[in-house]
Parts: structure tokens; sequence; C-alpha cells
């Protein structure tokens, strides 16, 4: 059984993820891609995507949201001090599955930094909602893209 985490009036289960799982998650993550990345290119995409699918879910610790048929709906990836990833799906947004996550992050998990696409508006708004502020910005995202990532912290 996973942790309990309350918003409004839901209660998520914050489960564990096996590799098992890795092949819902990169749907997950392509759907979620899709729906809010529209500056990456189809070559971006299954460039990313192989990255995450074989390298790196095994160099985060990975939490999820699951419906009542176990279907994952969102997960999250994270290192000692940092959200690396938080993706939910499309048909999920907007349910308090990411600010549940991201609860999770920061209330068990003592994180209190994350990353995120500026072209992401959206998710920008969403950290900016939840407390995090501008620490900088990098003008290309870690592969040497020309995606420019805006650093964010939590007091």
């Amino acid at each position: 059984m996973g942790h309990m985490i309350k918003d409004k009036a839901t209660t998520f289960i914050i489960d564990r993820v096996t590799i098992a799982d890795y092949q819902e998650l990169i749907i997950v993550w392509e759907a979620s891609v899709r729906a809010t990345h529209d500056f990456l290119s189809e070559t971006d995409i299954a460039f990313y995507r192989n990255l995450i699918l074989n390298q790196y879910f095994d160099l985060v610790a990975l939490k999820c949201v699951k419906d009542k048929s176990g279907i994952i709906l969102g997960f999250l990836g994270t290192t000692e001090q940092k959200i690396e990833m938080l993706f939910v799906h499309p048909t999920s947004r907007g349910k308090g599955i990411g600010k549940a996550l991201i609860k999770y992050a920061v209330k068990e998990l003592g994180i209190r930094i994350v990353d995120v696409n500026e072209q992401n508006t959206q998710a920008v708004g969403f950290y900016y909602a939840l407390g995090f502020t501008l620490q900088k910005r990098s003008p290309l995202d870690g592969m040497g893209k020309p995606y420019p990532i805006l650093h964010l912290h939590m007091e």
C-alpha cells in the first residue's frame, strides 16, 4: 500500500513503480508531452522518449498515482534534492494528481527544486501557483537543445 495524500475531497494513493510499469509510464509521458510541449518536434519527442525509457527512469525514484483499476494516471521522478519528472496523462489533468505528487515530494521527501521548460507555460504556471519561484534561467536544456529551462525553488 502506498502513501495517501488528500487533496480537497479526493484522496490519492502515491504508489511505487517497478520496471514492469515503465511501458505504461512512457505512454503517460508521451501523451502528456504531446498535450503540453507543442514546441517539440517529432524527432525531439522520439529522442527524449528513448532516453527517458532506456536511461532516465533508472536514475530517479519513481512514484505514481493509479486509478481504481490500477492504470497509471500520473507519475513523479525524483532524486534526493530535485523533482526530475512530473507527468500526468492529459485525460487526468485538472483533478489534483500533479498537485498531490508535488505535495508528496515536498512534505515526505523534503524536495524544494524543480526545472521546467520555459515554453511549457501550463507547467510554469502550475509550479508558480504551488509556491515555486524562479531562481535562474538556462537558455538550453540539459542536452544542449534550444529549449530554455527555468530553475525553480520553493522556500
